[in-house]
């Protein structure tokens, strides 16, 4: 071999390093999540899900990618095939979505046919993007043709285009398969788009903002992998520029651009966009070790729980705007509530989690994970729903459907998004913290866990939602491993139901709380909403048992919710509770319960593959007693 071409190979190798070493990162969140690839599910709530995912809902939503062009789009902006384009111009974000999902799935589930269908619709992006990067298959394919909304040159309708916001997705997909598989064919396109993007955006550059933010969180995950801080700088760029009449015409409130974001104090405008935003600028908090943004994060997030947020953790009560209402305005039979906008609330509020460690932000997370995000998606994993209002008459319907979930939509948003958030759910379970490890949710899984250079496999077994019995095993660990345990009480057993007062339990029952390791029963320690468990050198087959006692609560609303005077609810543990005519046949709008009344639980493990069901008595309109009972919400 020649000098030439060891030198060549030697500054190759150079090159990767350089690109795809972990970022030498000055600030970052004080507490790291432990990565989905560490973390294995198997539990029976959440595996069945996570396997349908795998099984029928990426190859479902890939299909109808197939059949709505999302896919071809891709084929013919690359010259692999003919034709014009089909869809809508923010259509290449759903594919990309669907990638990251699979990205998460093969980490978890690995399937070669998968693998390879991946891979061939990669090589079809791969093909769609110009020679400087840019990637946006509406116009490539035939620029005299470009949808309105999508202007009539690139960067030309920022408002509306989508340019931005689908690229953004694409990182985050890039970011997730290279995680995943250790393969660069999608992470090169990512880099090479966000390389035009900072050439072209930017202080003294084009000044302009995404209508739909997204890119921001997608240049974040670029900037840790590849360590290039040019991206973290751009992303602060579009949070910094968002408000400002310098350099753009501004968007109102509709899109989060009606101030700078340092002066905002109040959520307002479309939800999805808002909580994307929000947790954006989160990241940007915690990377650069600013304090700047705070007042803003914090009083857009207090707004949020306390005056605007539905008893599922669904956000949007109004639908022509898909988003904010005024305080305490919560209707319940037009509640928009897209499940997109439960998963940017799951998003912001891990990220809050780990910047500041408050178990308030996983509380809300966990409400939203049961209630908020999982209703979007029907047990057989083909058919969704778009938004999940509290209540229907069977007649209403929104502009996205309503009254049953569909097997499509023409926005697909809320499918695709689902695809991705359940196989990354193992990546939300653990967290770390100098020799601390945080459990903030109950879901059965086997992980291994790196703290400062030592390793400890945990193994998590529970029946949770369904009941509170908890254990950890140590499977194994470093000898010289010493760490301690901050075990999550979750909200609904320390007698809260949201932060704030927008609810309230009907009664203020304490409900027992007790650990043990290794059979002896230990005096609890509660300290910030989590159960301390002391630092201790732990060895094989050591088990910490902590439980929660579940039972039938009654939620009450404040007053000035108008739509829920005089009503109740019904939670129990994480769960909430709804009643549907098929189980009331007497109808159940009207519908009067007594406060006072006592309301048993049971499992019944012949409906809908095993469910919790509360029953009771009620009176109908005319005032007959009959027979109540309500199923969890999601179901």
């Amino acid at each position: 071999m020649s000098t030439f071409s060891k030198l060549k190979i030697l500054l190759l190798f150079l090159i990767f390093n350089i690109i795809y070493c972990e970022a030498q990162i000055i600030n970052d969140y004080p507490i790291s999540p432990v990565s989905f690839t560490k973390v294995s599910i198997d539990d029976e709530f959440w595996k069945p899900r996570i396997t349908t995912n795998n099984e029928v809902t990426i190859p479902d939503t890939f299909k109808k990618s197939e059949e709505t062009g999302r896919i071809r789009n891709f084929a013919i902006a690359g010259g692999l095939e003919d034709g014009e384009f089909e869809g809508i111009f923010y259509d290449d974000s759903d594919v990309f979505k669907i990638i990251e999902g699979a990205s998460y799935s093969l980490n978890q589930i690995p399937k070669q046919k998968l693998k390879e269908y991946v891979d061939n619709v990669i090589f079809k992006i791969a093909a769609a993007q110009e020679e400087d990067g840019y990637l946006y298959t509406n116009r490539t394919i035939n620029p005299s043709k470009v949808q309105i909304a999508a202007g009539k040159e690139r960067w030309s309708h920022l408002i509306h285009n989508h340019e931005l916001y689908n690229v953004g997705h694409m990182y985050e997909a890039a970011v997730a398969h290279f995680l995943a598989t250790g393969e660069e064919n999608l992470l090169n396109v990512a880099i090479k788009n966000a390389n035009l993007i900072d050439n072209v955006f930017g202080p003294n550059k084009n000044l302009g903002v995404p209508g739909h933010q997204e890119i921001e969180m997608g240049l974040v995950k670029l900037y840790r992998l590849t360590g290039d801080i040019k991206y973290l700088n751009l992303a602060k760029f579009f949070i910094d520029q968002r408000g400002n009449s310098e350099g753009h015409d501004l968007y109102g409130t509709y899109s989060q651009d009606h101030k700078p974001f340092v002066e905002q104090r109040k959520a307002v405008g479309h939800s999805v966009r808002a909580g994307y935003f929000y947790a954006g600028a989160t990241d940007i908090a915690a990377l650069t070790g600013s304090n700047e943004y705070d007042e803003s994060i914090f009083s857009i997030w207090e707004d949020i729980v306390q005056h605007k947020t539905y008893l599922t953790g669904g956000i949007g009560s109004e639908p022509h705007i898909e988003g904010f209402g005024p305080d305490y305005e919560l209707p319940n039979a037009t509640a928009y509530t897209e499940t997109c906008a439960a998963i940017s609330m799951m998003l912001w509020n891990h990220r809050l989690f780990l910047l500041t460690g408050d178990v308030k932000y996983m509380d809300v997370f966990e409400r939203t994970l049961y209630n908020g995000f999982l209703p979007g998606i029907s047990l057989e994993g083909d058919t969704y729903f778009y938004p999940n209002p509290l209540e229907s008459d069977g007649k209403y319907e929104f502009n996205q459907g309503m009254i049953k979930r569909s097997p499509w939509f023409d926005t697909a948003c809320c499918p695709v998004n689902i695809v991705r958030v359940l196989p990354s759910l193992s990546g939300y379970i653990y967290s770390v913290n100098d020799n601390n490890i945080y459990i903030n949710l109950f879901i059965g899984n086997t992980s291994e866990i790196d703290i400062k250079g030592k390793k400890i496999k945990l193994n998590q077994s529970t029946n949770y939602p369904w009941d509170g019995k908890v254990k950890l095993t140590v499977e194994d660990s470093d000898g010289e491993l010493s760490t301690g345990f901050r075990i999550r009480v979750p909200g609904w057993a320390r007698n809260e139901v949201l932060p704030g007062n927008l609810y309230k339990y009907s009664d203020e029952r304490k409900l027992n709380l007790s650990l043990s390791i290794n059979g002896t029963n230990q005096k609890i320690e509660i300290k910030d909403g989590y159960v301390i468990v002391e630092n201790n050198y732990w060895k094989s087959g050591d088990i910490i048992k902590i439980f929660f006692e579940m039972d039938v609560r009654k939620v009450l609303s404040n007053e000035k919710v108008v739509a829920n005077r005089g009503k109740i609810a019904f939670e129990r543990g994480p769960l909430v509770y709804c009643a549907e005519e098929v189980d009331n046949p007497s109808g159940v709008l009207d519908l009067r319960l007594d406060l006072n009344s006592d309301f048993k639980y049971f499992y019944d493990k012949e409906l809908l593959g095993g469910v919790g069901k509360i029953i009771g008595k009620a009176k109908n309109i005319n005032d007959v007693e009959v027979d109540f009972a309500a199923i969890p919400y999601y179901a």
